[in-house]
């Protein structure tokens, strides 16, 4: 899925989060975008604009060419089902097994009486414990998922992601509630899924070792604008050092902008 950001603004108040943004995503191939900035630099704002879960101040997203409308129901319903996520914090439902997690990811499938009730299908149930299979919890499908540790529950957040059978997948900081060795296992994961079913992925990161790793093109927000648009090879450690703390540039020298 293209996706096409012009001239984005999003105000909270009198504080702006993102700054006359412009980006063109996925139209080039590259199959996994990660987005980096420092904290507060509008990362977040973006996902959730895509999402459409923000609406924009000013300017315009489309999505394979159609724009996200925040004032057609139905139109952003359909993009909200094509576009799956996964959170920072898992935000599962604790009281639910993980089998019943991931079938929330078919709700946007279902029509509002069935969903509702939540009255799934044997098709639902299927791609439900394939997914379950796929991310190696099988075996806890009937487990709450207060009961499960938080890489098993990233996990599941990622299966019901899948389950809702996106045409583009956001992730915002999907690994940053983990330790070291679950981050790395869920991040190995996620790449290989998205990987196998073709599915676009931008992602939020600090994790700049995984970037220059696993990412095909880097885009970098600072201080809500576009900072940094290229491959991860391009992003040195003097323009690392720009972007976090400010340095990397002699006394006097304009700040550029690197582009792919």
């Amino acid at each position: 899925m293209r996706v096409e950001v012009r001239g984005l603004t999003v105000r909270f108040g009198d504080q702006a989060a993102l700054k006359g943004l412009d980006l063109d995503l996925f139209g080039d191939g590259a199959q996994v975008v990660a987005l980096i900035g420092p904290s507060g630099s509008g990362k977040s704002t973006l996902i959730r604009v895509l999402k459409g879960l923000v609406r924009p101040t000013e300017g315009e997203v489309r999505l394979d060419g159609q724009p996200l409308r925040h004032g057609d129901g139905k139109a952003l319903r359909e993009a909200q089902r094509a576009t799956g996520m996964v959170f920072q914090q898992f935000q599962l439902v604790s009281r639910l097994t993980a089998l019943e997690n991931v079938l929330l990811g078919r709700v946007p499938h279902l029509d509002p009486m069935r969903a509702l009730l939540r009255r799934f299908s044997p098709r639902d149930l299927e791609v439900a414990l394939e997914l379950l299979a796929r991310v190696d919890l099988l075996e806890h499908a009937w487990k709450r998922a207060d009961t499960l540790s938080g890489g098993q529950q990233q996990r599941v957040g990622i299966a019901r992601a899948l389950a809702q059978e996106p045409r583009l997948l956001l992730a915002d900081e999907p690994i940053s509630a983990l330790d070291p060795k679950n981050a790395k296992a869920v991040m190995d994961l996620l790449l290989e899924l998205v990987r196998e079913r073709g599915i676009p992925l931008l992602l939020t990161l600090h994790h700049l070792d995984l970037v220059r790793a696993h990412a095909d093109r880097v885009v970098a927000l600072k201080d809500g604008g576009l900072f940094f648009d290229g491959p991860p090879a391009l992003l040195t450690p003097e323009r690392e050092a720009e972007l976090y703390f400010g340095e990397g540039l002699e006394a006097g020298e304009a700040s550029p902008r690197l582009s792919a």
